[in-house]
């Protein structure tokens, strides 16, 4: 197949999307696939900046929101769909993560040009993007959910509603950037105030102590349940892209009947947004042996630390088989 792969671009999640995307591509050239790289801020990607590109690495902070409004100014995703690179394709990779790359802007664009890509169509991203709309699905569906709130909600109506600790979020956000655990009413204010950076809506959410959780979904089905175990408080930035700040057990170490139960809320969870393709959907099991489902990232990471591809490793599934499949489905529409 003809494949381009779309990395970088201008959301948070840039520098990991750089990371996905490398490899992504170098894993589809071992499967004998013609691959290209563009970049939808900057453009495509010759072969010699592609090597500078492969000699960086993921920081422990996202990049600045001075550095990303920046590289936005001079974006080429209004015109994206019109590059050779893009044209040229049997199928768009699509390897970026966040912001117009997974709310299903550049998804729209890319049907609007009747081209295929990987992962789910402008709807469903957009749906799966928006963590109100997302759990207002998942109880239609009766996949549980944390208890949540939207801001404005002053710190009495979230006592009432929520109780303490709460997690203070951006409602379209990934990598859990912006994100704040929040204890005690007086750091409330300033966790809200941060979240907005990143998004115009916050979300106020129940924090539920207990083990996290994460279920790969692939073609409609789901792979081995996975446990990560991060160094810190929750699953941050820093754990999730930092070798030897988490470790992942794929599968985890469950009771079958708790394994499939996560499995099948995971599958409700990929239907009530109407997801196609691939997906990973997370979890919080808590104390009380409910399985909370937090969000679904319709395009997830797939770096050296990502949970897909070690989900897809216990499955016996190399990364290039995973890559490739996930490209055969985009391009048979499945």
């Amino acid at each position: 197949m003809k494949i381009t792969v779309l990395l970088g671009g201008t959301s948070a999640e840039r520098d990991v999307s750089i990371a996905s995307g490398l490899r992504i591509s170098e894993a589809l050239r071992t499967r004998g696939h013609d691959v290209r790289l563009v970049d939808p801020a900057t453009g495509a990607i010759p072969g010699e900046a592609e090597r500078g590109l492969r000699a960086t690495h993921v920081e422990t902070e996202p990049p600045s929101l001075e550095e990303l409004a920046a590289l936005s100014e001079r974006a080429v995703i209004p015109g994206l769909v019109e590059l050779d690179e893009v044209r040229w394709a049997d199928v768009v990779f699509l390897g970026l993560h966040g912001g117009a790359g997974e709310d299903g802007t550049l998804q729209a664009l890319l049907d609007l040009a009747g081209i295929r890509y990987t992962g789910s169509g402008h709807l469903a991203s957009a749906l799966a993007m928006d963590k109100d709309l997302s759990k207002r699905l998942f109880v239609a569906a009766g996949v549980p959910t944390a208890d949540w709130l939207m801001a404005p909600a002053d710190v009495k109506t979230v006592e009432r509603h929520l109780g303490w600790p709460v997690v203070v979020k951006p409602s379209k956000q990934g990598s859990t950037v912006g994100l704040s655990i929040v204890r005690a009413p007086g750091a409330y204010e300033a966790a809200v105030r941060e979240a907005a950076r990143y998004d115009d809506e916050v979300m106020i959410e129940r924090f539920i102590e207990g083990r996290e959780l994460t279920v790969g979904v692939l073609g409609g089905e789901t792979m081995p349940v996975g446990e990560i175990k991060p160094k810190h408080e929750i699953y941050d930035y820093e754990c999730k892209y930092t070798p030897g700040m988490a470790t992942e057990d794929f599968p985890a170490d469950l009771p079958e009947s708790i394994a499939a139960e996560v499995q099948r809320l995971s599958l409700a969870a990929f239907r009530a947004l109407k997801l196609r393709g691939y997906a990973r959907v997370d979890f919080r099991l808590g104390g009380d042996g409910v399985a909370y489902c937090l969000e679904v990232n319709t395009l997830p990471g797939m770096t050296e630390l990502s949970l897909i591809p070690q989900a897809a490793a216990a499955a016996g599934m190399p990364f290039p088989e995973l890559c490739e499949r996930i490209a055969l489905l985009a391009r048979d529409g499945g």
